[in-house]
């Protein structure tokens, strides 16, 4: 087991014992400029045009203003005059921001992998790790971020090393629940890659136990899915957590 270097920090960190290869969500037909852009830097690597995305209409905006008007409403609710000055663009801005953290709703799984699956003679356990996230809790609306780490054993097809940092984008972008995240960042690898096996764990802080209800700082969430040897085979699950025990190098 060899350790690839990693020349640009910013990046996961990925383990390998050998040299590797770098349920649906729902869809709309139509979509705004703002969740557009979003959804294309999910989507497409920097760089690519993208070659079919004028074949989504272009949303009328209607929806727009309902958006708008219920945050004026929340602001009034709580004594505010949604009229003075720091507040005049507020509904705007949290009808963006939310087109922007809901972005994953709009991404389409094919463009995503963007026939990024390569047959390779390659057998041995892939693992990303240290991948960042945010997304936001469905319960209360309240962020939620931390690292996933995902591994997976091939069947002669490795992915695209950037789609897996993209595929947990597009359901960390979705109002969510920890569990169901991670069970379906492992079920969209299995079904699209068809490996021995897939192994997912996330780690996070959420704010709804942190700044409200309990209110606990420094409280961490862990949840994993295992999925084929990663299930069945004892040593195959604990050489995958031994990864995740792996210090990142010193940079």
């Amino acid at each position: 087991m060899r350790r690839l270097e990693r020349k640009h920090p910013h990046l996961p960190i990925v383990w390998a014992s050998r040299p590797c290869v770098s349920e649906s969500p729902a869809m709309s037909s139509t979509l705004g400029d703002d969740v557009r852009r979003f959804v294309d830097e999910i989507e497409h690597e920097i760089g690519d045009d993208g070659d079919d995305r004028d074949d989504r209409d272009e949303v009328d905006g209607s929806g727009d203003a309902a958006v708008e008007d219920a945050v004026r409403q929340i602001l009034l609710e709580n004594g505010e005059d949604p009229a003075r000055e720091g507040l005049r663009d507020t509904p705007k801005r949290v009808r963006r921001m939310y087109a922007e953290l809901t972005a994953g709703y709009h991404v389409d799984p094919e463009r995503l992998v963007n026939n990024a699956i390569f047959d390779v003679d390659y057998s041995e356990m892939v693992v990303v790790k240290d991948i960042p996230f945010y997304s936001l809790c469905e319960h209360h609306l309240l962020p939620f971020f931390g690292q996933a780490a995902v591994a997976y054993i091939p069947e002669g097809r490795v992915i695209g090393l950037s789609k897996i940092p993209r595929i947990v984008e597009m359901y960390s972008r979705r109002l969510q629940v920890q569990e169901r995240m991670t069970k379906q960042i492992a079920d969209f690898l299995m079904e699209h890659l068809q490996p021995r096996g897939v192994g997912v764990v996330v780690e996070a802080s959420h704010l709804c136990a942190v700044m409200r209800g309990v209110r606990k700082p420094g409280t961490i969430m862990t949840t994993s899915h295992v999925l084929g040897l990663f299930r069945s085979a004892d040593r195959t699950r604990a050489e995958f957590f031994s990864h995740l025990e792996r210090k990142p190098p010193t940079l």
